[in-house]
């Protein structure tokens, strides 16, 4: 288990609970938490194990934290209360062992990190300070977070991420891209991309890096302010190039037959026979178009 967040002096009371359910593969998780960190890994059992602390920085704000879990044969739902009016240094961690069939349906939590490995189903993560980590994942991920960091690896499906002073990072991703985040860069390795998808990436003042080794003429659609995009594509790419950045510079490695103008910050045209629209721009900063 990461460690998901500042324990301090002050959080002297803790208190473990541990939680066992039955519960049917494929059916829904739903996991709503505060101030801590949720863990959340495949096993090959019907059934959900629960494990976590429970903290304050007073032994009566630990007495007023209450675990409420709704538990059905087709569904689980577990939440964190928070001692209503009170104020004070206190919150939970978890650790759930889930069936590897499961519909993670909306796993949240505050100033606390959120990590999966090895589930088949949808996820909806959420977190705000706190990082987000999914490692083999098969099915789509929705993941949104602010001031920290989004990482993905082996997902089998489309990603959507979204994040604020945080980086996202994507690698061996097997379905559509959409990313945004701000003050941050956006990594990602699309290694099948289907007929179809549209792969968009936006940043403000973070670079933008894209490699599509699988690229067959999907629209792509990359943003960034105050830093550099780099898109790389295989050797025979087909596509309709429009690149265009104020204050930096434009290259590829391909031949473009260019359409319109011709300008130092512009570069409109086509790569090979041309195809879907592939659209780059910045704003201060170099735009690369690069053959894998």
């Amino acid at each position: 288990v990461e460690d998901m967040g500042s324990w301090g002096p002050s959080d002297r009371y803790k208190e473990d609970f541990h939680f066992n359910f039955k519960l049917k593969a494929g059916s829904p998780v739903s996991v709503e938490n505060f101030n801590g960190s949720v863990e959340i890994v495949a096993w090959e059992k019907d059934e959900v194990e629960v494990n976590g602390t429970k903290y304050a920085g007073s032994e009566e704000l630990l007495k007023e934290i209450k675990i409420d879990v709704d538990s059905q044969p087709a569904s689980l739902k577990i939440r964190t209360l928070r001692p209503e009016g009170r104020r004070g240094n206190m919150g939970a961690k978890y650790t759930l062992r889930v069936p590897r069939k499961v519909l993670l349906d909306g796993i949240v939590s505050s100033n606390g990190s959120i990590r999966v490995e090895g589930t088949e189903g949808d996820a909806r993560l959420q977190s705000s300070n706190g990082s987000i980590r999914v490692m083999r994942l098969d099915g789509n991920l929705e993941a949104k977070t602010s001031n920290s960091a989004i990482e993905a690896s082996r997902v089998n499906g489309n990603f959507v991420g979204r994040s604020s002073n945080g980086s996202i990072k994507v690698d061996g991703l097997r379905g559509g891209f959409e990313a945004e985040t701000s003050n941050s860069s956006i990594v990602a390795r699309v290694e099948k991309l289907a007929a179809g998808n549209v792969v968009r990436a936006k940043s403000s003042n973070g670079s933008i890096d894209l490699s599509l080794p699988d690229y067959k003429g999907q629209e792509i659609d990359a943003e960034s302010s105050n830093s550099s995009v780099s898109l790389k594509l295989p050797a025979n790419a087909d596509a309709e190039l429009r690149a265009s950045t104020s204050n930096g510079k434009i290259s590829s490695d391909f031949d473009v037959a260019m359409t319109g103008s011709i300008s130092k910050n512009r570069l409109d045209g086509k790569i090979g026979k041309g195809g879907s629209l592939v659209r780059l721009n910045s704003s201060n900063g170099s735009i690369r178009v690069e053959k894998l």
